[in-house]
């Protein structure tokens, strides 16, 4: 039985509305499926628009197997480019994020333009031709200041996706954002689990008492609906009469979701008193409380925006066990630390939330790694939201699973 035979099985084999089994966590070569056939094919959210404003400035991630590099062009263009030399294949770009004037290969100087183009390559001779040796191109697409960006050789529709989200996000004005503080957490547990973890508030009341000043899970979002809660309609409707969309949208699939909801007594921002962190809004509305706006995107993102800030957080794989979270804290432009916001107040309630979500996945890594474990059913109250995103893992890898064919592969003997 082949690998990918393997983990289509152990999938068959997960109960409805159940967990999944500790091989679907564990295993080396699940963990390569997933990379494979969702990771390496579906848009990963990168970055933001304005971490690089200016011409030869750059990010660099790990999507899977693929070091990328996003980096905008003297003509104020963003690309993205596959962070491998075309000469012995040196990342060309090592940090997380920097600025250069070209992207110059650290090994033998390999210099690309910005466009990915190869302007020098030393000591090749006269028959090199330097048009044949450009970095390799990845998918890039940007709405409202989001990068995603996609390493399959054909990249999945985005556009349905951009006329979804664009119209929820455009009346923040995330264009006038800049970043506060960035937060850089690995943790020690499966990609799955993290998802998992964010998607339900059941843990909240036990884990979570800084991020219950102010967020209330509202359970009829949490898995489908919400129409039928008066209280939710009622934001919603108000939100809306002030210009901000709110209804949830969600794909067919499942795989993103987005909507607005009020936050717990009145609150209006993230932190521990419920009241607004930063001085500057990033919209031009008068609506005092729009609560918080919601979306995620799988299997890279779930995000946060509010009145006053906003939080986007990325999901990057490491290793069967390792997962690293990104987190970034999103303030107007002009907003002056210590005077439009102190960042201790900004940061405080998420700093807690992400480290206590950590040692949450941690030790649930540690009890599925147990031969004794077996999976437990998802309550129907509480982990619809988990359910869903179990659901929509299992059902993607089937089809992918079900449908693959083997490539030829470069690395065969002859």
């Amino acid at each position: 039985m082949t690998s990918k035979s393997t983990t289509l099985s152990l999938i068959n084999q997960r109960e409805p509305r159940h967990g999944l089994s500790r091989e679907l966590y564990l295993s080396s070569t699940v963990y390569q499926d997933d990379l494979e056939q969702i990771w390496h094919q579906e848009w990963i959210f990168a970055g933001h628009t304005f971490e690089i404003e200016k011409p030869g400035e750059y990010i660099t991630l790990q999507v899977g197997n693929y070091p990328i590099v996003v980096v905008r062009d003297s003509s104020g263009d963003i690309h993205a480019f596959h962070n491998a030399c075309r000469h012995r294949g040196s990342r060309v770009c090592s940090k997380t994020k920097g600025k250069v004037a070209k992207l110059v290969c650290p090994y033998h100087s390999w210099t690309f333009d910005l466009d990915g183009k190869l302007l020098f390559a030393g000591n090749m001779g006269e028959q090199f031709n330097k048009n044949n040796y450009g970095l390799l191109p990845a998918h890039c697409e940007i709405i409202n200041t989001y990068i995603y960006v996609c390493v399959a050789e054909h990249a999945p529709d985005f556009s349905q996706f951009r006329e979804a989200v664009s119209s929820f996000l455009s009346p923040h004005q995330l264009d006038n954002c800049k970043i506060a503080y960035e937060s850089n957490l690995v943790e020690k547990g499966n990609w799955k689990l993290v998802f998992e973890n964010n998607r339900e508030c059941y843990h909240c009341d036990a884990n979570h008492p800084e991020l219950l000043n102010s967020f209330v899970e509202n359970l009829s979002v949490a898995g489908v609906g919400g129409e039928e809660d008066p209280e939710l309609k009622a934001h919603w409707e108000r939100c809306e009469a002030a210009g901000f969309p709110s209804h949830m949208v969600m794909d067919q699939q499942g795989q993103y979701r987005i909507t607005r909801i009020p936050l717990f007594n009145n609150a209006t921002s993230y932190t521990m008193n419920g009241k607004a962190a930063v001085n500057k809004r990033l919209d031009n509305s008068t609506e005092p409380n729009i609560g918080a706006l919601l979306y995620f995107n799988y299997p890279s993102t779930w995000n946060h925006v509010l009145g006053d800030h906003a939080l986007s957080f990325r999901v990057l794989p490491l290793s069967p066990g390792e997962t690293l979270v990104t987190t970034k804290w999103l303030v107007h432009k002009d907003a002056q630390e210590g005077i439009d916001y102190d960042l201790d107040n900004l940061t405080k309630v998420w700093l807690a939330t992400n480290d206590q979500d950590r040692q949450l996945v941690e030790e649930t890594y540690r009890g599925v790694n147990s031969p004794a474990y077996i999976p437990g059913p998802f309550s129907d109250i509480a982990e619809n939201g988990v359910c869903q995103f179990v659901d929509w893992y299992c059902d993607t890898m089937k089809n992918k699973l079900t449908n693959y064919k083997v490539k030829p592969s470069s690395d065969e003997f002859q």
